[in-house]
């Protein structure tokens, strides 16, 4: 099985992410989201989780999770969920 490119900050916010972030005992943090429809959408891990610049992204309150780590396969599926939302 070929090895996935790994996904990047940078590649996130390309997408079209917004950025949303919060505090905690930990400190400042930071993770992006995607809104397709209501209740239907996207999150990545948080700056807290993104290791060596590794970051991920998974379908907002599903399970079980389904993630993602290529910004090509994400960036493919997206295009295709939101040329087919009615509007």
């Amino acid at each position: 099985m070929e090895k996935l490119k790994v996904m990047t900050e940078k590649q996130i916010q390309l997408l079209g992410f917004e950025k949303e972030e919060y505090s905690d005992y930990d400190g400042d943090h930071y993770y992006y989201s995607y809104q397709i429809a209501n209740g239907f959408g996207f999150i990545s891990s948080s700056s807290e989780e993104a290791k060596d610049g590794e970051w991920h992204v998974e379908f907002f309150d599903s399970w079980p999770n389904i993630r993602f780590t290529s910004f090509e396969e994400l960036q493919a599926l997206i295009n295709l969920i939101e040329k087919r939302v009615v509007k």
